[in-house]
This record gives C-alpha cells, structure tokens and sequence, in this order.
C-alpha cells in the first residue's frame, strides 16, 4: 500500500502491528481538489457524517448554525487549507479518511482538560477518523491512520497529537469513537501523556522525515 504525495510519488506508509492484509487492500491518496468528489461522494454516502457534519466540526472557521458544512469543507479543501488521507479499495471508491492539520487550525475535544496543563507544542493534530459503515472491521481505519502518518512525514515530520478514547475492558459506542482509540494510536508508535477524561487521553508520537 502507498500514498500518493500529489506529485507522482509514493510513499510507504507508516505501519503499525500486523498491516500486512491492510496494505493489500487499499491505497491512500491526500485530500485535494483533485479528491474532493471521492470525498464527497464517501460523506454523501453515510448521509452527511454524524448528522451532517461533513467532516467541518473540527475546523476553527466552522460556526455552529452559521457555516454551511459542505460548501465551507470543500472552500478549505480546495484551498489547500483540509488535510485527510483519503482511503481508496481496490474498486476506486473512497471509503474512510484521518483528519489532520496545524493545531491552529484544527479543535480538539476535552478542549477544556487539554488546556488546564501545559502540553508539549505539537506541530500536528490528527482530529478525526471515519470508516464508511459498511466497511468497518475491515482495517480501513489502520490504513487512513498508517496514510496520515506517511504524509505527515513527507511534510517535514514533527510531533503528532491526539485525544482518543481507550475501550479495553468496556464496550464504547461508536459514535464516541470518532477520533479511534488510544489501543490502535499505541499500535503504531503513540504514548499516553495527560488523562482529560474518564476514558480519554492526550497520545503524541515524534514523526520523522520521509
């Protein structure tokens, strides 16, 4: 499995614990005008993403009842402002993607907790990670993950953060989940730094240049 860096290049992506079925199965490619219909087509598909959110929650320009989710989300994206890698199967059609982006431009959840302890400046943010539901166990979200990392490395590297949630012992619903678990982050390098909720954890990872 590659990632298309935009200019004709591929690049390996970073794997976590038993990827070998994963890189079989899917290709990654950047979030982009040249993407934006597959996006759009995969957000359509599951009605809209968490009752139309298109995936625009997370950006620091969305206004809550203000902002039209899809026409801001594809202003950003062909701005080259929204960053995604975008998860491809072996038919063409998008099926689940990791956001990603600058802290400044991207909000995180248990805002409040994260900022009540000074946090290591992560160059970083990885927000969101959706799987179409009709694919879900089936590593999409291991590729759109191991896919963010690759790009994130092409792009100079640097320190990677998320929150996420651990489900080891409990059943989680999966609408709280958005952001993955802090059980596949671990896979594929994160460490726990900071608790911000009952379940959820600050987890950063160094990433190096590609």
């Amino acid at each position: 499995m590659g990632v298309e860096s935009g200019k004709g290049e591929e690049l390996e992506v970073l794997s976590g614990e038993g990827d070998r079925k994963v890189r079989a199965a899917y290709a990654i490619r950047p979030l982009g005008a040249a993407t934006w219909e597959a996006f759009a087509e995969l957000v359509q598909r599951n009605n809209g993403i968490y009752g139309g959110c298109w995936c625009v929650g997370n950006h620091c320009e969305y206004q809550r009842g203000v902002s039209d989710p899809r026409a801001l989300k594809e202003q950003l994206v062909r701005a080259g402002r929204a960053h995604a890698a975008l998860v491809f199967d072996q038919h063409g059609l998008a099926q689940g993607w990791c956001q990603y982006g600058s802290p400044d431009d991207l909000k995180i959840k248990h805002t409040r907790a994260y900022q009540k302890a000074l946090t290591p400046r992560a160059r970083w943010r990885i927000a969101c990670i959706f799987v179409d539901r009709r694919h879900r166990g089936q590593g999409v979200a291991r590729a759109a993950l191991g896919g963010a990392l690759a790009l994130m490395s092409a792009a100079g590297g640097g320190l990677a953060e998320a929150i996420s949630e651990t489900v080891t012992g409990r059943e989680a619903q999966g609408r709280f989940l958005f952001s993955a678990t802090v059980e596949l982050f671990e896979q594929y390098g994160f460490t726990r730094g900071r608790q911000v909720g009952k379940h959820a954890w600050i987890v950063s990872r160094e990433i190096g240049t590609a």
